[in-house]
């Protein structure tokens, strides 16, 4: 079938815009971080606000900046959806046939991931721009080196498996996005708070700093570790789904090809940072590690595996 060449071309302009409304929104975020909080309270006696459980810590003018940065947030979203859709109503096919499509697809389940978790908790509105700006960065890295002209499907990927393992592989890898952000955000308020309390012990005045506005450590590992046990059933099937496609495919149900081999490795780290999070000793800052671990091994299993090494997946630069 021969592509729609309109609809291929309103994909790529929804693509422009997209990240345009995500940039602005990091810009608004950023302004809700600067302008938008009321001073800690310090001293003795005094409660400890935390901005997940308690969102009035922030002040109207704040409220405001993130409704705002929250709005663009999702029409940057419906925007790149509609760079989805628009790409498989012109290819009559599931828009995630290849490595552009594929990593679009995952940078936006993050961020519907992202906004379904500040809409319940509105204080995590607070982390938007450390999850926007690296979703501008991906997005930017993606239109650039990734991109793909519209076109049907390589004959190894039609298959019904290709809704089922890779929509699963799509959502695990987004969730597990956030997931390690909220981890290393965690690690990142750990070490300020340490360095708050010696400041305080000293007799030294505390500075008010960009990481003493985030949601308190307690409150992202929470995030961290909730996404994560979202995430992990989700990706426990789209690797079971993908061993039986290849044997379906190629007569195997696993041969240690590098991407089964990374896919592997990724659930091994994810199922060790949930073991983690329930031992003694490894409760926090360890597990956090770990966590961090695991998005590193996903980035680098999307990206280095796909473009670099060879194998039977480096047809598609999926599944």
């Amino acid at each position: 079938m021969t592509p729609d060449q309109s609809l291929a071309e309103l994909s790529d302009h929804l693509f422009t815009v997209g990240v345009a409304l995500y940039s602005l929104a990091v810009v608004v975020f950023c302004a809700q971080l600067a302008f938008g909080r009321r001073p800690a309270l310090v001293g003795a006696g005094a409660p400890v606000l935390d901005p997940v459980a308690d969102p009035d810590v922030e002040s109207e003018r704040g409220r405001r900046w993130g409704l705002a940065a929250m709005a663009l947030t999702v029409l940057g979203a419906v925007a790149q959806a509609g760079v989805l859709v628009t790409r498989g109503l012109a290819t009559d096919r599931l828009p995630w046939g290849n490595m552009y499509e594929f990593a679009t697809a995952t940078v936006l389940v993050a961020v519907v991931a992202y906004i379904l978790l500040a809409l319940r908790s509105p204080g995590l509105r607070h982390i938007g721009v450390f999850v926007l700006a690296p979703v501008v960065l991906a997005l930017v890295l993606i239109g650039l080196f990734l991109y793909a002209e519209a076109g049907p499907l390589v004959a190894a990927l039609r298959s019904y498996w290709l809704a089922i393992h890779v929509t699963t592989a799509i959502l695990g890898f987004g969730i597990f996005f956030v997931s390690g952000i909220a981890s290393v955000l965690y690690l990142v308020r750990i070490r300020s708070d340490a360095r708050e309390q010696e400041a305080r012990a000293a007799g030294e005045p505390v500075a008010d700093g960009i990481v003493s506005r985030l949601p308190a450590a307690a409150s992202l590992d929470r995030v961290a570790h909730r996404t994560a046990v979202f995430g992990f059933p989700i990706w426990t099937f789209a690797v079971i789904a993908g061993a039986i496609w290849a044997e379906s495919a190629w007569g195997r149900f696993w041969g240690w090809d590098p991407k089964e081999t990374w896919a592997f490795i990724a659930w091994v780290v994810y199922a060790g940072y949930l073991h983690a999070r329930t031992t003694a000793g490894w409760r926090g800052q360890p597990a956090a590690w770990v966590n961090v671990v695991g998005l590193v091994v996903m980035v680098f299993n999307l990206l280095f595996v796909n473009m670099v090494s060879t194998g039977l997946h480096s047809y598609a630069g999926v599944g």
